[in-house]
């Protein structure tokens, strides 16, 4: 006999951990190789592990909702086979799990004060409390931060723990120390000061500040009045609220709008759509059309195809464009065309319509929503007229396009103005003002409007 280990597999190159979702086997099932052993979530995206070697399944390591890094072991399978056999091509080197989140940390805001963080910026009158070097923004890793949730240690605590990483973060060693001597008694004083009451204190204006800790309560002790239902939100629904919420607490948001006269490129895909599906067996949508243009316009302002760290710009060679689809559950996700400005119309129509199929149908891979550079939404397909949309985090920039309608509209022509009826479609653009400044942010919408209102109505697909 000899034992097969499952480990967590890579799924996409900037993929380093995956969540739990179910075990389809149990400690003493057998399972055939490449049959489904458990089912995962990355991000927004939901996957099957297939087993590496026929067996009995022998140990289970990781339960339900655990979240598990890459190249960790998940399983342990007994095989019939007489010598021990290699842990499979999903093997990480043993360091993963060590520097993993150490690597992604300064990539990541400590979202488990997220909470904290918008109660700052909707009551000015809270008093912010420092931590021993000055610093209110420490960021934490996963790790650090799903040890200090298990552990019941308290963001006060989490802020007063001396750091021995990079720029004084906490590091895994630091927040297991700090949990053994708090086991152990030897941090009791620091503990109760963490826990301390804070004092009621006014500022220069002689009001009242009420301290963080209070309003932390209060949020944690609301009731709910009347005849209300109360619906738990599903993983999905908490990842998106919690991306959302991030996305406005790192970028200042400023949304630019224009409208567009795409009555050429209407009229030129009902000329063509029939024969396009017939002879490309695929469907041309609007949205190929779009990242056409969008791609065009990337490559003349670059800085919109960027992305922040700290106090660095990252500009992205590849052109990787995202485009927000709906689900069945009314959910959005992000599939990711990949390097975009690589294919010809019918090759972004493949991608479009394939990558929308798989959305729709739950078959996307965990790499098809990642290393996205420019997020396109479509709130025309519900029928707005245009919207406000949220970048999607690291990005810069996202464009929202409306319905088209048609209206009449002041033709401009060598022979004088006229009224006629177009095809006009608002667009809008929301993009990270710490970069991008409103000059370029409405040039760069305005250059897209142009693009669309200058297609090209005799071109051949």
């Amino acid at each position: 006999m000899a034992t097969v280990e499952l480990i967590m597999p890579k799924m996409g190159e900037s993929i380093m951990e995956a969540t739990i979702l179910k075990w389809h086997k149990q400690p003493g099932d057998s399972v055939k190789p490449d049959e489904t052993v458990l089912e995962i979530a990355t991000d927004k995206v939901d996957t099957e592990v297939p087993s590496t070697a026929g067996g009995v399944i022998e140990e289970i390591l990781y339960n339900v909702n655990d979240v598990v890094p890459v190249g960790a072991v998940i399983a342990r399978i007994k095989t019939d086979a007489d010598q021990p056999l290699s842990q499979s091509a999903y093997t990480a080197s043993p360091k993963v799990q060590e520097t993993y989140f150490e690597q992604e940390g300064k990539s990541k805001i400590k979202e488990t004060a997220a909470i904290v963080e918008e109660i700052k910026n909707i009551q000015p009158a809270v008093s912010r409390t420092q931590s021993e070097n000055g610093n209110t923004n420490r960021f934490y890793s996963p790790l650090v931060l799903n040890i200090a949730a298990g552990e019941g240690v308290s963001m006060a605590e989490l802020e007063n723990i001396p750091g021995t990483g990079n720029e004084g973060r906490v590091t895994k060693k630091d927040i297991l120390q700090y949990v053994s001597d708090k086991k152990s008694g030897r941090m009791k004083s620091r503990d109760s000061i963490a826990r301390s009451p804070e004092p009621e204190a006014v500022n220069q204006k002689g009001e009242m500040m009420i301290p963080i800790s209070r309003v932390e309560q209060s949020i944690a002790l609301t009731t709910y009045s009347g005849n209300v239902e109360i619906i738990e939100m599903d993983r999905m629904r908490k990842l998106i609220a919690e991306h959302m919420v991030r996305s406005k607490h790192t970028s200042p948001h400023v949304t630019s709008f224009t409208e567009a006269d795409v009555t050429n490129l209407v009229m030129w895909r009902d000329r063509v759509k029939k024969d396009f599906e017939k002879r490309e067996g695929t469907k041309i949508t609007y949205t190929p059309l779009f990242i056409e243009a969008i791609v065009k316009c990337i490559k003349k302002f670059p800085l919109i195809n960027s992305s922040v760290d700290v106090d660095k710009i990252i500009i992205k060679k590849d052109i990787n464009i995202g485009m927000a689809t709906a689900m069945p559950s009314g959910s959005l996700i992000v599939p990711v065309i990949k390097n975009a400005d690589q294919l010809n119309l019918v090759g972004l129509a493949k991608q479009v319509n394939n990558l929308a199929d798989n959305a729709r149908n739950n078959k996307l891979r965990p790499d098809d929503t990642q290393s996205g550079t420019f997020t396109l939404t479509n709130v025309g397909t519900f029928g707005s007229l245009m919207g406000t949309p949220i970048i999607n985090q690291p990005q810069v920039a996202i464009l929202a396009v409306g319905a088209i309608k048609k209206r009449p509209v002041v033709v401009e022509t060598p022979h004088g103005d006229s009224i006629a009826i177009r095809h006009m479609m608002y667009l809008s653009l929301s993009y990270d003002h710490r970069i991008i400044d409103g000059s370029l942010g409405a040039t760069f919408l305005t250059a897209v409007a142009n693009e669309l209102e200058n297609f090209n109505g005799e071109r051949e697909f």
